[in-house]
């Protein structure tokens, strides 16, 4: 039986915490999303593996056996992960969005010149991952949009920060504003992520911006191509400015916004991995490009 380490990751938040409450902040997780993995871990092996109770969660006996061979567990995986890269000597890193990786493909081509004997390689993940594969040990190191579920555990350097905007449809009343209040927004239907992704799904929605007044909303999608045809079908979506570059439609159009802060952007890589000499010089080399762009 395969376990997502994803799965384990959480397990043993929530054992550390000793609540769903402290374990979902620590991961920027929704509580919802959290206990619905737990569940499933649970499901998939068969065992209750925490005593709930209104002073929180107490581990089973089983859940204290995991408990105690999870960290060796996901050690495992991580030098696993590690030593295959280093012996295929590939350097992984993940991306969401076009816009937030901006210079890279020439750093990288850079690279490339420098150290033929290396290859790397760009792997674009869906908004179901904010992590862009860092959750799941796919990648070695990913330039993300913060805040994401799971950063805890994970060395993030800011790179940038751009201003978001609004994407409307084009028959809009606010699709020839020059610029949209985003009070003016409140009670749109809006496109958001899965409710498993926590914290990127409420930044997307701007729910600290809103002073309480609820979130409506009309569509969940975790793809550009869904994301725009939603819109396009009535809803609307905050958008970085950068997706007026890299993504269009003809019946959607993009509008800058007053009112929320601005998306930043960032590279996370795990901590506490063996270091790769050639991956460090590529992520400084990220940086360095990106930080001044």
């Amino acid at each position: 039986m395969d376990v997502d380490t994803r799965l384990l990751r959480y397990f043993a938040a929530v054992a550390e915490e000793g609540s769903l409450t402290g374990a979902a902040h620590k991961l920027f997780v929704s509580q919802p999303a959290l206990t619905k993995q737990i569940r499933r871990l649970e499901g998939d092996l068969g065992v209750p593996l925490f005593a709930r109770s209104r002073s929180g969660m107490a581990l089973t006996e089983a859940g204290r056996e995991l408990a105690a061979r999870v960290p060796a567990l996901l050690g495992g995986w991580d030098e696993t992960v590690e030593a295959t890269g280093r012996a295929a000597r590939v350097l992984r890193l993940g991306f969401l969005d076009a816009g937030a990786v901006g210079a890279v493909h020439e750093v990288i081509a850079e690279f490339r010149q420098a150290q033929p004997e290396w290859r790397v390689e760009l792997r674009q993940f869906d908004w179901s991952d904010p992590s862009a594969g860092l959750a799941r040990g796919e990648v070695d190191a990913a330039v993300v949009r913060l805040p994401f579920p799971g950063q805890e555990g994970l060395n993030v350097r800011e790179l940038f920060v751009e201003e978001r905007g609004v994407l409307l449809p084009a028959r809009h009343p606010l699709a020839n504003s020059g610029t949209v209040e985003f009070r003016e927004l409140w009670d749109e239907p809006f496109v958001a992520a899965g409710a498993e992704t926590g914290a990127w799904r409420e930044h997307w929605l701007a729910t600290e911006e809103r002073e309480g007044h609820p979130v409506q909303v009309g569509a969940v999608t975790s793809r550009p191509d869904e994301w725009l045809g939603a819109v396009a079908a009535g809803c609307v979506a905050l958008a970085p400015a950068s997706a007026a570059r890299f993504h269009s439609h003809p019946d959607v159009v993009f509008r800058p916004v007053r009112g929320v802060p601005p998306s930043r952007v960032g590279l996370a890589r795990p901590t506490g991995r063996t270091r790769k000499v050639a991956l460090d010089e590529l992520l400084e080399a990220i940086v360095r490009r990106l930080s001044r762009s």
